[in-house]
Order: C-alpha cells, then structure tokens, then sequence
C-alpha cells in the first residue's frame, strides 16, 4: 500500500487559495506522487523534485523514507524563491 505524501501547511494553504478546478487537480496529482509531470531539480536546488500541475509547482523531497512536499507557488515565482529561501523550509 502506497504511504499518502505528507504535505506542509504552508502546501495546505496554498491549496486552499486556489479556484475550485485548479484545486481538484492539484490535489488529485498530489495524492498520485511520485507518478505525473515530476522532475528532478538541478544545480542548488539538486535532490529536490517538482511536479507541474498547470501553471503550478509543488517542490518535494524524500526525508526519512517519506514524500514530503513542502513549498508550492506559480510557475513564475517559485524557482527563484526557493532558491534564495530553501535553507528557511528545510530549516
């Protein structure tokens, strides 16, 4: 039996800030990770994963055996957020 993701709170409200269809699929291809549009990060986000639903992305890394998504933001901000704040999430 596949383990749900764990999702950060701040993953929670991003969600909940969504319309009612961009929020259906969101949640539909969370449930499905590590399947759908993923792909490894590279450089200074390297061991991290994305998964792109929409113009939305989902940042997730395995932590102790689990699927842990912990940042979500639009495709046109979230690369470069999360590069200058990744010590802040992974704390």
């Amino acid at each position: 039996m596949k383990a749900e993701p764990l999702i950060a709170g701040n993953v929670r409200d991003y969600l909940r800030s969504l319309a009612p269809e961009p929020r259906r699929l969101a949640k539909t291809a969370l449930a499905a990770l590590p399947k759908g549009d993923t792909k490894p990060l590279t450089d200074e986000l390297a061991g991290l994963y994305r998964l792109r639903v929409g113009s939305h992305r989902f940042i997730y890394r395995y932590q102790a055996g689990r699927l842990e998504v912990f940042f979500a933001a639009p495709r046109a901000l979230v690369y470069e957020y999360l590069a200058a704040h990744l010590h802040d999430f992974l704390g």
